[in-house]
């Protein structure tokens, strides 16, 4: 496993980090969910990533389990806030900010998270107040640092030049190889004052692993046939074109000697701001897949010619 740097801080992170968004908010066994975790420790994994609302705290609460008896200083811990626990708990208020957070160490039972995160940007709270409370957070110890997830640039651009609050250090937005909106604005702004990527769906909801087969069923056991898991994938047969073109990569994947969603994780991670890449798991022998493209050294050449092939797919969806 290879570490980068979290922006302007002092967090090392793996590149490689364990989400738990559909997996551990009740998509898999409790049992399960914490062999994951475990596994993911054992193969040098430091980053978890989580959020309060990830099956209204079930995630948080998994979490805390596995990671009971874990030398606290041997991993970051991210979580987040802003979508609606309640009819009236959501957003990024003061109150909301100090009564969400506290709610979280309870669940994931520690005393501060390392980096205490914005699910996405609240129009309805002044930003000023959603800062100084976020500020309030750190100088408290119940958070080392800050970070959003899906901000709009000009509100990222508008905290970071706001005098007298702790700044962001981390931004976590989609970004794969079939998603790269982030390299229009987003990078480019973060990369420029201090700012590390944390990217969640690299693997584009699993399209970019191979399994999905043009024309074919999804396999048996995977997120796109699972009642709990696979709401958020399109119809996969509207993507004909993109499934194709995952399938047309398969002999470059090999010529880097990686497997498909290795080839995958290596090109999100090939970008400099880029600080991890999030995987969901459902079982460990996804993570010992996952983390084998963490330093892997692939021919941009290669990358290159992906995409190209993925480029008019994307077009053609």
């Amino acid at each position: 496993m290879q570490y980068r740097k979290l922006g302007d801080s002092d967090l090392t992170v793996s590149e490689i980090a364990l989400g738990s968004w559909l997996t551990y908010s009740g998509g898999v066994e409790k049992d399960q969910s914490i062999a994951c975790v475990k596994r993911a420790l054992d193969l040098g994994i430091t980053l978890i990533d989580t959020a309060n609302i990830y099956g209204k705290g079930a995630a948080e609460t998994v979490l805390g389990e596995a990671l009971a008896g874990v030398r606290r200083d041997s991993y970051v811990l991210a979580t987040k806030l802003f979508f609606p626990m309640t009819e009236t708990d959501k957003g990024l208020s003061r109150a909301q900010i100090e009564k969400q957070l506290d709610a979280s160490l309870e669940r994931l039972r520690v005393d501060h998270v390392d980096l205490y995160q914005c699910h996405r940007y609240d129009p309805e709270t002044p930003l000023d107040e959603t800062m100084e409370a976020l500020t309030a957070a750190v100088k408290s110890g119940k958070t080392r640092y800050i970070g959003f997830s899906e901000w709009p640039v000009e509100k990222i651009r508008e905290a970071t030049e706001m005098m007298g609050v702790t700044k962001f250090v981390s931004s976590q937005p989609q970004y794969s190889m079939i998603w790269r909106k982030p390299e229009d604005a987003v990078i480019p702004y973060c990369a420029a004052h201090g700012i590390s990527q944390i990217v969640w769906s690299p693997l584009g909801q699993g399209i970019l692993t191979g399994k999905y087969q043009p024309g074919a069923r999804p396999p048996a056991g995977s997120r796109a046939t699972s009642a709990s898991m696979g709401h958020f994938l399109q119809d996969l047969t509207e993507r004909r074109a993109v499934l194709e073109a995952v399938q047309a990569m398969q002999p470059l994947a090999q010529q880097a000697g990686l497997t498909l969603a290795q080839f995958a994780l290596a090109w999100v991670l090939r970008e400099p701001n880029v600080a991890a890449a999030i995987i969901g798991a459902s079982r460990p022998a996804q993570i010992d897949e996952n983390v084998k493209a963490s330093g892997a050294q692939v021919d941009p050449a290669l990358f290159t010619r992906a995409e190209a092939l993925l480029v008019p797919a994307l077009q053609a969806a």
